[in-house]
C-alpha cells in the first residue's frame, strides 16, 4: 500500500456524503487534501476538522456545468497545493426522474453529460499529464450499478459514457505509474441517491479508497465499494488483489 503523507488529493463534491467521508478519510491517511464544492462555505466546516488532523487543506469552487468554472477551480488548485497526485472524481448530479420513459429532455442529457462526463474528462486531461511526468498518480471516476432504468437514462447514459472514457486509456496508461479506475460506491442515501436507497454514506469505506491505495499497475478495473463494506482497509487490498 502506497504511503498517502505528503501527496495531494483532489476530491470534487467534497461537501457532504461521499466525498466528505473520502476526503476525511484521505486525510487520516496522511493526504493533503483540496476540497472542492459549488461555493467555499460549503466546505469551510469540514475544512477545519481536517486541518485539525495535521495535513494540508485547501478549498475551492466552482459549478461543474460551466468549463471556465472547471478551469479556474483547477487553477486555485494547483496554485495552492502544487501538484495533484490522487483525484476522486466524485461529484455529479442526478437527472429527474421521467415518469414517462418517452419524454426524458433534451436538456436532462446536456446536463447530464456536461457535468458527469465533460468536466471530469476535464479535469483528467488537466491533471494526468503531469501525473505521467512524474510517474505515480491515482484517478478514481465515481461510476455507478444503475441499469434498467430507463426513467433516469440521461443519468445513466452519462455513467456508461464515463466507463468508456476510463477503459479506452488502459493502454495507454500501462506502464505509467499512473492508475486510473472506476469506482461504483453504491446506492446511498445521499441527496442523490433518495431516502430510500438502502446503504449509509459511511459505508462507502473502506471500498472506496481501494483504486487509491492499491498499487498493482492495472486501470480501467470497476471496484464496487459496497464489495468491501465492514472490512479493514488492509483487508479490503487483500481481497481487491485477489481480482
Amino acid at each position: 500500500m502506497p504511503s498517502l503523507h505528503g501527496k495531494w488529493s483532489l476530491v470534487t463534491g467534497a461537501s457532504r456524503g461521499v466525498g466528505a467521508h473520502l476526503s476525511t478519510a484521505l486525510a487520516q491517511l496522511g493526504s493533503n487534501v483540496v476540497l472542492h464544492s459549488r461555493r467555499l462555505d460549503h466546505t469551510r466546516d469540514l475544512a477545519a476538522r481536517l486541518a485539525q488532523t495535521g495535513v494540508k487543506v485547501v478549498t475551492v469552487a466552482g459549478e461543474l456545468s460551466d468549463q471556465r468554472a472547471v478551469d479556474d477551480l483547477l487553477d486555485a488548485a494547483l496554485e495552492q497545493a502544487g501538484a495533484i497526485d490522487i483525484v476522486y472524481n466524485n461529484a455529479a448530479i442526478m437527472t429527474p426522474y421521467r415518469e414517462n420513459t418517452w419524454e426524458v429532455t433534451a436538456e436532462d442529457f446536456r446536463t447530464s453529460f456536461e457535468v458527469n462526463v465533460i468536466s471530469l474528462a476535464r479535469i483528467c486531461y488537466r491533471l494526468m499529464p503531469p501525473m505521467l511526468s512524474r510517474r505515480w498518480g491515482r484517478v478514481v471516476n465515481l461510476t455507478s450499478g444503475i441499469k434498467e432504468q430507463p426513467e433516469l437514462c440521461a443519468y445513466s447514459i452519462s455513467k456508461a459514457a464515463v466507463d468508456k472514457f476510463v477503459r479506452d486509456f488502459v493502454p495507454k496508461l500501462a506502464g505509467t505509474g499512473v492508475q486510473m479506475n472506476l469506482l461504483d460506491p453504491g446506492w446511498l442515501r445521499t441527496d442523490l441517491g433518495g431516502p430510500r436507497a438502502p446503504n449509509d454514506p459511511a459505508t462507502c469505506l473502506p471500498g472506496a479508497l481501494v483504486p487509491a491505495l492499491l498499487d498493482d499497475g492495472i486501470s480501467g478495473r470497476f471496484f464496487c465499494a459496497q464489495d468491501y463494506a465492514g472490512l479493514t482497509i488492509e483487508a479490503a487490498l487483500t481481497k481487491a488483489g485477489r481480482r
